[in-house]
């Protein structure tokens, strides 16, 4: 699996943005998708989750209820919906599949794309 993640830019606080994760491949539902994020001297930290089918999601308390993972099979592809977004938000966002259960930890996932960068700052 091949993965491309695009949508990141520079928003301001309080703003949106939607991150998308596009794979190649034809046994996209088979596989279940993270976002993760890395700050500047930061450790890649976990942020949302979804099941092959989207119908497990989990998410980092630090995001919960203001980002929402979802996903369309048939485009292969899979969401990142960001609201309020804060300047502590700011990080490059990655996403990653893997064909087992779901995970919060970067070990779970065998598959990455490049990152996309998300700035939250006035």
């Amino acid at each position: 699996v091949q993965l491309q993640a695009s949508g990141g830019g520079l928003v301001q606080p309080g703003g949106s943005l939607r991150l998308s994760c596009v794979a190649s491949g034809r046994t996209f539902s088979s596989y279940a998708v993270g976002w993760f994020r890395q700050a500047p001297g930061k450790e890649r930290e976990f942020v949302a989750t979804i099941s092959g089918i989207g119908a497990s999601t989990y998410y980092a308390d630090s995001v919960k209820g203001r980002f929402t993972i979802s996903r369309d099979n048939a485009k292969n592809t899979v969401y990142l919906q960001m609201n309020s977004l804060k300047p502590e938000d700011t990080a490059v966002y990655y996403c990653a599949a893997d064909n087992s259960l779901l995970s919060r930890r970067v070990s779970g996932y065998d598959y990455w794309g490049q990152g996309t960068l998300v700035t939250v700052s006035s």
